[in-house]
């Protein structure tokens, strides 16, 4: 088998690795990148409904999950969205600017994706798609400044500095694997517990009846974690098993198997006083919710939690028993939809034993690990993008 060097070696074909890889390239750095899939950047392709949210207006640490919240903040703050969008802005990409900041392609995610390539052959970066690897080792310091040799089903190859840009374990039909997780435990990291994340939720017995004869419609709605410590006002969608849409996939990151979460079905109304209104008025309840949902989600609404008329006729404390019943509309969910559906992983790679600012491992210099692979998860909106972007980046410029 031949073999053969080169200076930096990044493991991954997605957003981190080729932000890194254009990184070094730009540094004069011989920089290839290796993926086991046949195309580069797939999850870009999809993401999105396939025009990509490829980052956020506002970023903020508090935007991610991390077992140490400290970590991001080097990496965000040396790499920000404008940094992005002026990327993009030099090669005329059409995008635009949805509602909490979010940022997309107009167009496809291909036109990103044709960016990043291209940014990638201007630094010099070379590509292997299509290859395995088998087996990577560290070299003694006899190698010098060689440090890892990287065995695939075509080469060896021996590199200075080794990337880890593999991602996490969502979307396995795009060839998504824990290869990166296996990886750093081979060189002595700890992982830490690995769950499906922006996903939506499932349930079980009649409330997924109720569900899955709603599939399809869609609600505003406030939704919390059980706790009420996180919260987030953006649409509902039910679907044949559960409930999904952004507001879903945001508590998601939030939620543990046996816990509750409570939605507000009509956020911004003072829903107690409106009832009190319709009692005076000796209205109907029907009519005034057709007024916030769509009328066959009202329907079943009154089929399930029936509140009897006329509403005259109903003591005040029967009205404010309904109130919590719309505004902390209380679910046991039973799981989520698992990998298939999520759009990140929760958990990976432990930070602690990864430098902020170069995202180098402190104990194996020249080893790095970046992107979704490590213990960060950002908050659905362009965020994980985002740390893509700078955790790439920042590794780019020391690797």
């Amino acid at each position: 088998m031949k073999s053969r060097t080169t200076d930096v070696l990044v493991l991954g074909a997605g957003a981190a690795g080729l932000m890194c890889a254009a990184t070094a390239g730009y540094r004069g750095r011989r920089a290839e990148v290796l993926d086991h899939a046949p195309k580069a950047a797939a999850k870009i392709r999809i993401s999105g409904g396939g025009k990509c949210n490829f980052t956020n207006l506002t970023v903020r640490p508090d935007h991610y999950l991390c077992g140490n919240p400290h970590f991001v903040k080097s990496a965000l703050a040396r790499y920000q969205p404008q940094d992005f969008i002026d990327l993009v802005d030099r090669h005329g990409l059409v995008y635009e600017t949805r509602e909490l900041g979010k940022l997309f392609c107009q167009n496809r995610a291909g036109d990103l994706i044709q960016i990043l390539r291209t940014e990638c052959d201007w630094a010099g970066v070379e590509f292997q798609l299509n290859t395995r690897v088998e087996q990577v080792e560290a070299l003694d310091e006899s190698h010098q400044p060689l440090r890892f040799r990287v065995v695939t089903n075509h080469e060896v190859i021996e590199c200075e500095s080794l990337v880890v840009a593999t991602g996490g374990l969502s979307f396995p039909k795009l060839k998504a694997s824990g290869f990166g997780y296996r990886l750093a435990e081979q060189f002595g990291l700890a992982v830490t517990e690995k769950r499906p994340g922006l996903v939506p939720l499932v349930f079980d017995g009649k409330l997924r009846d109720f569900c899955a004869a709603m599939a399809g419609v869609s609600l505003d709605v406030t939704i919390r974690n059980q706790d009420g410590t996180q919260s987030f006002s953006e649409a509902l969608l039910f679907t044949h098993q559960g409930i999904s849409g952004p507001g879903v996939l945001q508590i998601s990151n939030y939620w543990r198997p046996g816990e509750a979460i409570r939605l507000d079905l009509l956020p911004g109304t003072d829903v107690a006083e409106a009832l009190l209104q319709l009692k005076r008025d000796n209205a109907g309840l029907k009519k005034w919710l057709n007024g916030f949902w769509p009328k066959k989600f009202t329907q079943a609404w009154l089929e399930k939690y029936p509140l009897p008329e006329p509403l005259a006729e109903l003591p005040d404390e029967r009205l404010r028993q309904y109130v919590e019943q719309l505004t902390a509309w209380t679910l046991y969910p039973s799981d989520t939809a698992g990998y298939d559906k999520a759009e990140v992983t929760l958990g990976g790679i432990d930070t602690n034993a990864i430098s902020s600012k170069t995202l180098e491992v402190k104990t194996t210099p020249g080893l790095y690990f970046i992107g979704e692979v490590l213990d960060v998860t950002g908050q659905l909106g362009g965020y994980n993008f985002q740390w893509a972007w700078a955790s790439g980046f920042a590794a780019g410029q020391s690797a």
